[in-house]
């Protein structure tokens, strides 16, 4: 079994910042790319950022150009995202995804969700 746990949501103010937090943990034989999606209210869920596990990183330059940093801890299984300069646009629930196989199944390489973490930019 595998889970994928956001953390370091909350409530900040325009021009604020937040690092977002997602541990993998469980049965992982290995952990690929890592990534950041998120979705405002009525609104489909975007692409933000991934990482491979030798950090090579792409962005969606539109959104999150020279504002969002994405970073990966191999060890401890964890990936981050650190917004500044943080917009009211970038309210949203933020959920990040990881390509991994299991200790069950090694060959096979599935994508796992979090749960998602919520993100409000207001004054």
């Amino acid at each position: 079994q595998v889970q994928l746990v956001e953390s370091g949501g909350g409530l900040v103010q325009p021009g604020g910042s937040l690092r977002l937090s997602c541990a993998a943990s469980g049965s992982i034989f290995n952990l690929g790319a890592m990534g950041w999606y998120r979705q405002a209210p009525g609104k489909q869920r975007d692409f933000l950022a991934s990482i491979t596990n030798s950090s090579m990183t792409v962005y969606d330059d539109d959104s999150v150009k020279d504002r969002f940093t994405i970073s990966r801890d191999n060890p401890r299984n964890t990936m981050y995202l650190q917004m500044n300069k943080l917009k009211p646009e970038d309210t949203a629930v933020y959920y990040c995804y990881a390509q991994l196989s299991t200790l069950s199944t090694p060959t096979v390489t599935r994508q796992y969700w979090g749960q998602g973490t919520q993100v409000t930019v207001s004054s």
